[in-house]
This record gives structure tokens, C-alpha cells and sequence, in this order.
């Protein structure tokens, strides 16, 4: 099953539904389907997504594509993302990757699993 880590800090994020997406740079392809994150700071906590959209674009059309431009302006956006890529640039290509909750998710998941 595909796999991605999170910063501790966004885990809560993503199983109270708030985060459904997340933005990649030069790390493994993401494709739609299941996928389990991984939290950073404890890797005992897991959640499983169904993710449902992939899509590349550059770092400076990411907060309009998702709808946050007015909370996500560009400087703030980039600063965010060096944290964790420090040599990213607005013109660099992305993989933005959309999903479900995991509350959400579960009756895809239960299709796969044949318990549908």
C-alpha cells in the first residue's frame, strides 16, 4: 500500500477530516487509491485515506487550485514548504495530492477488501 509520513502536528488534522490534501516535492509518485500516512512522531498512528485526485502543478498555483489563496499568499506558501524542502521554489513542480477522511475513505476501502 502506498505510504507517506506527516509532521506529527498535522496528524490530528487528518483524522478529524480537516486535512484532505497534501502537497509533495520530489518524493515517491502518489497515484489514486488507498494509502496509509504515517505520523512523524509516532509511527504506531496511522490513518487510511482513499486518495481520489493527483495532480502536478507548480508550487505558485497550488493555493488557487486548492481554494486557499487568501490564507495560503505565495511568500507564505513557499515558507511553509522550505521547512520541509529547503531548496523548493514557487516555479518548481509539485504533486498535490487529494484524499478523503479517514471516515470517508472507509467504504472504498471496503470495496477492496471485499467486505462490500
Amino acid at each position: 500500500m502506498q505510504k507517506l509520513d506527516v509532521v506529527e502536528r498535522l496528524f490530528p488534522l487528518i483524522l478529524n477530516g480537516d486535512k484532505t490534501s497534501t502537497i509533495r516535492f520530489r518524493e515517491r509518485r502518489i497515484h489514486v487509491g488507498p494509502m496509509v500516512y504515517w505520523s512523524d512522531g509516532c509511527s504506531e498512528r496511522t490513518a487510511t485515506v482513499w486518495v481520489k485526485r493527483c495532480t502536478d502543478l507548480p508550487l505558485l498555483e497550488v493555493a488557487e487550485y486548492l481554494e486557499k489563496k487568501e490564507e495560503w499568499p505565495d511568500e507564505m506558501m513557499l515558507e511553509g514548504m522550505r521547512v520541509h524542502y529547503p531548496c523548493i521554489q514557487l516555479t518548481d513542480l509539485v504533486q498535490v495530492i487529494e484524499h478523503f477522511s479517514p471516515k470517508q475513505s472507509l467504504p472504498y476501502l471496503a470495496k477492496i477488501k471485499g467486505l462490500a
